[in-house]
């Protein structure tokens, strides 16, 4: 008896035709249904058939109507108890005698202990975070091996001796899984999850083989990729009352095409071919289903004729030069978008879905392997309110409370490093005992005090950054010791159990969750997101009691690899005519409109990477497929999509900046349809390409650069020298800064500053001079090394100041004493720090000008030198010759015209310091020559016109009016809008 084979075109909805030739089957017995039994590859492909039966219209049956269903079962996920027992008769033990898949964490962690303990011998262990990740590598390896039925026994075979010493060392790791993980397995009472999908298979095909159900067994969907699925098709296909229905089976191919089409992989309908080989059964023997029907063109057919040539092997594409025009109906449905970037693609597809939504009763979807995508188009429907279905789910990682516990470790790994700490602290869940919105103010006010360079290590470095702060910040701190510090101790630790870190990491989290009304774990552990995060938690505490100590700073690592991989994927609340489906998913099921999407090489289909354990060779000698199996499956789920009713193809042209190639299956596509008359006909709709483009902003002028005038009494009447300068160069910073009275922050976890540094240095020069004003202590550079620990002081625990200032600070005493050594035989006294104000008249009343002198020396013969030190540039000749670096002659005409301190008289010369510390560590450079007064004069005359000029009303403070003299560093240059501003010249 021939086996009992069906197929379903793309053109047809798969699981709907299944069903409605299961209800035929059926007819008006309504028990006939429930006695039935239908194998499908997954249990969301059974869901999806459930809700099939509910949305087939049958004569005499309200759409709807109650129905008692099919025994439906997912052969991915099947159980024991699925066995049929009833048919085992004396055997029935054997089925349940089959050992229980081990968890998957725990079967991590083993193989994670056996890759420590492997390199532990070679004298090289992994961190435990790289031995996870090589585990997860094992494991799927494993999968895979059983999944084909490839036997590790055949691993010495398959390393001759002409291939690289690599594979040696490669084969010597393997040697693992048949050498030691049987026995952890046997400890374990368990076997491998694929392991025992098959012996369950096989135990089920056996006992139908023995004993044919009476009642109609139906497999749908189900592929030949897996030896056991295979076996147990072959018994269903044989039974009297079996069925065997493939998706998407090209029946109308030649015997030459189906040949070439099994000996390459990658291609559509490969898989097919090889499971067809296996029951001994060629596409002529295949018959539509439901049983019955006459074979009759789909409403499609043309279309999918189409597809057949575009996806034809790779060894007769020469005959698309030979292929007869076709109608433009073979294309009707059919649209391309070519968006330019990752953003628009995800616009226009939520786009499309939306409008879909406008049709009543109307169902559409996104296909797509890009996670990004599909995370980028959910985000945008909920512009209009959508939450649609993601079949993958969302990493745990992207949830609230997988991101929350993600924080709680990298605060404390991070030893309170205030990026990673006010992370965690703003992140809603935080709330440390108190209200949330107190517990946040909180942390707003903790963020001020901790801008700027890191503060030292730990607690007790944030204790000593809040030591002049207000007492609730102190207390607050405090409070997220009690909480955190615990866990961040063990951390701390050398070894530790990671049992112990653990249920560390997890009670600080729920500590830190606690709020003033709520208990942590009610916090942390609520929703679907919770409560699967607490369940990879009790899964990860059950699995690690018997784990090794490590050493805490590795437990991130760890953590993290552990966490890859797990989904959430919520229960309800989802639209339910929108859905994201993977390729797996939308394998079996249609939507009036399927938009496929990421179709770019790399993506769909994704890279032909072989594995790190076995060349392509090497996988076909040990019966495991290459990479090149998987672009197949791909191609054949790209095909199937194709047969909706409505179909929407959309790729990015570029990403992250670069080109993209597009699918490889579109080129083909593009060359057939040159070849049959259709070129071009894959257009996009305009309205959905005018919609898409309604978050690009308009291609106007940008606003000008800003031009404030501000009323003459708010302008100020008082600035200091530098201020002088930056108001030359750039109006609107003084603008901002005196009259709106905004101030910069600090950055968070900022690297030491040249102006932190210059500060630093200034100080301690500054009290070198002044202790010794007219001579040398018998040391100096002993005691300014002193001075400047003391100066530099708490900043001297942070590491970046440490290493990069410190030592500059070293070089500045060596070349600052030198100096001091052969200048002081010259000067009667030297005069550090002094304050001084000038008064210049203006058309709107008096002007002060304020300044404070580095350094004044007083001469042995009288003469008076002004000093400025700078850590930093010094001023270009061109700067000074245009009277654009006002600071030091100012400086000079405030001792010449008022006084420092009481301090007066004509300045013999202006000098600038220059002290950087670095290969030359210090430079004097002479302004103005011997006698500096011209320069004074003409600086003061600079002054009193620019006062002059803003003494009208009417003048505006203008961003950097002269861009040549434009400062360097200004904290208002995002508000000045210079950069449109050029641009748009």
């Amino acid at each position: 008896m021939s086996p009992r084979l069906y197929a379903i075109a793309p053109d047809r909805p798969f699981l709907a035709t299944v069903a409605a030739g299961l209800l035929v089957m059926a007819g008006d017995d309504p028990l006939r249904l429930p006695r039935m039994t239908v194998l499908l590859p997954t249990r969301r492909a059974a869901r999806a058939l459930r809700d099939a039966f509910l949305r087939i219209q049958v004569p005499g049956r309200d759409l709807g109507a109650p129905l008692l269903l099919p025994r439906l079962r997912a052969v991915g996920d099947i159980d024991g108890d699925e066995i049929d027992l009833a048919a085992a008769g004396e055997d029935s033990g054997e089925a349940l005698a089959i050992p229980p898949a081990i968890p998957e964490l725990r079967r991590r962690l083993l193989l994670t202990r056996l890759v420590l303990e492997w390199g532990a011998r070679l004298g090289d262990p992994p961190a435990p975070g790289q031995a996870a990740a090589l585990a997860a590598a094992l494991g799927r390896l494993l999968d895979t091996a059983a999944t084909e039925g490839a036997s590790f026994e055949s691993l010495p075979d398959l390393v001759p001796e002409e291939l690289a010493e690599h594979w040696l060392k490669v084969l010597d790791f393997l040697q693992l899984l048949p050498n030691a993980w049987p026995g952890l397995l046997a400890a374990e009472g368990a076997i491998d999850p694929a392991e025992r999908r098959n012996r369950l298979l096989l135990r089920q095909a056996e006992l139908w083989r023995r004993s044919p159900p009476a009642e109609p067994v139906v497999a749908a969907g189900l592929g030949g990729g897996i030896p056991a699925v295979a076996e147990l098709l072959g018994v269903v296909a044989g039974l009297p009352q079996g069925a065997v229905i493939l998706p998407g089976l090209d029946r109308r191919c030649d015997p030459e095409a189906w040949r070439a089409v099994a000996e390459e992989e990658s291609h559509p309908q490969h898989s097919l071919a090889l499971l067809l080989r296996a029951l001994g059964s060629s596409p002529e023997e295949v018959r539509d289903w439901p049983p019955g029907t006459r074979p009759c063109p789909g409403p499609r057919t043309t279309r999918l004729e189409l597809v057949a040539q575009a996806l034809r092997p790779a060894a007769l594409t020469d005959a698309w030069r030979r292929l007869a025009p076709m109608p433009a109906a073979a294309v009707a449905g059919l649209t391309r978008y070519d968006c330019a970037s990752p953003q628009d693609e995800a616009v226009t597809i939520a786009l499309l879905l939306r409008r879909k939504l406008e049709v009543p009763g109307a169902t559409a979807a996104l296909v797509t392997p890009d996670r990004e995508l599909a995370r980028r188009v959910a985000a945008e429907l909920r512009r209009w309110g959508i939450e649609i279905d993601d079949s993958a789910g969302v990493p745990l990682g992207r949830t609230p409370p997988g991101a929350f516990l993600r924080l709680v470790l990298d605060a404390a790994h991070s030893r309170l490093a205030p990026v990673s700490l006010l992370a965690l602290l703003k992140h809603p869940l935080a709330a440390g005992g108190l209200a949330p919105e107190a517990f946040r103010e909180l942390a707003r006010r903790l963020e001020e005090k901790i801008r700027g360079p890191r503060p030292a290590a730990g607690f007790a470095g944030l204790l000593a950054a809040l030591e002049k702060a207000a007492p609730e910040l102190r207390l607050f701190a405090a409070r997220l010791r009690a909480r955190l510090g615990p866990f961040a101790e063990a951390l701390d630790r050398d070894l530790v159990p990671v049992a112990e870190l653990v249920a560390g990491h997890i009670a600080a989290a729920e500590r830190l969750a606690e709020s003033a009304a709520e208990t942590g774990p009610a916090r942390l552990w609520r929703e679907p997101a919770g409560e699967a995060a607490a369940r990879f938690g009790h899964e990860l505490i059950a699995a690690v009691p018997d784990f090794p100590a490590i050493p805490g700073r590795h437990y991130p690592a760890l953590f993290e690899a552990l966490t890859a991989g797990f989904a959430v994927r919520p229960a309800y609340g989802r639209h339910p005519r929108l859905a994201i489906w993977g390729l797996l998913e939308a394998r079996l099921q249609q939507a009036d409109l399927m938009v496929l999407g990421g179709l770019n090489e790399g993506t769909w289909p994704g890279p032909a990477v072989s594995d790190p354990w076995m060349s392509r060779p090497m996988r076909r000698e040990f019966g495991i497929a290459v990479p090149e199996r998987a672009i197949g499956l791909a191609a054949h789920d790209f095909a199937q999509a194709l047969g909706a009713p409505e179909v929407a193809l959309t790729r990015a042209a570029r990403r992250e900046g670069a080109p993209t190639v597009p699918s490889r299956w579109l080129l083909r596509l593009d060359t057939v349809l040159r070849a049959v008359g259709l070129d071009g006909a894959l257009a996009p709709e305009a309205e959905i390409q005018a919609a898409a483009l309604l978050d690009e902003p308009e291609r106007v002028r940008p606003v000008p650069a800003p031009a404030p005038r501000p009323p003459l009494a708010a302008r100020p009447r008082r600035l200091s020298v530098t201020q002088l300068e930056t108001w030359l160069r750039d109006p609107y910073a003084i603008y901002a800064r005196h009259i709106l009275d905004l101030r910069a922050l600090d950055e968070l976890d900022a690297d030491p500053g040249r102006a932190e540094m210059g500060t630093c240095v200034h100080k301690a020069l500054d009290s070198f001079v002044a202790r010794h004003p007219r001579g040398l202590p018998p040391d100096p550079k002993v005691e300014l090394l002193a001075i400047g620990r003391e100066i530099f002081g708490p900043l001297l625990a942070r590491p970046g100041i440490w290493a990069f200032w410190w030592p500059r600070y070293e070089r500045i005493v060596h070349w600052f004493v030198a100096e001091e050594r052969e200048r002081r035989v010259t000067l009667a006294e030297s005069l550090s720090e002094q304050t001084g104000s000038l008064a210049l008249s203006a058309p709107a009343g008096p002007f002060t000008v304020v300044g404070t002198a580095d350094r004044i020396d007083r001469l042995n013969g009288g003469g008076l030198v002004v000093i400025d030190y700078k850590t930093g540039r010094l001023p270009s000749v061109k700067e000074i010759e245009g009277l654009f670096a006002l600071q030091l002659p100012l400086e000079g005409a405030i001792l010449r015209q008022g006084n420092f301190n009481g301090v007066s008289g004509r300045p013999s010369a202006l000098e600038y310091w220059q002290v950087t510390g670095r290969d030359r560590p210090g430079e004097r450079r002479l302004v103005g020559g011997d006698d500096p007064a011209s320069l004074i004069d003409r600086v003061l005359g600079r002054v009193r016109a620019l006062i002059a000029t803003f003494d009208d009303p009417s003048v505006p403070y203008l961003p950097a009016p002269s861009p040549q003299w434009a400062p360097r560093f200004s904290d208002y240059r995002h508000l000045e809008r210079l950069a449109e501003s050029e641009a748009e010249e």
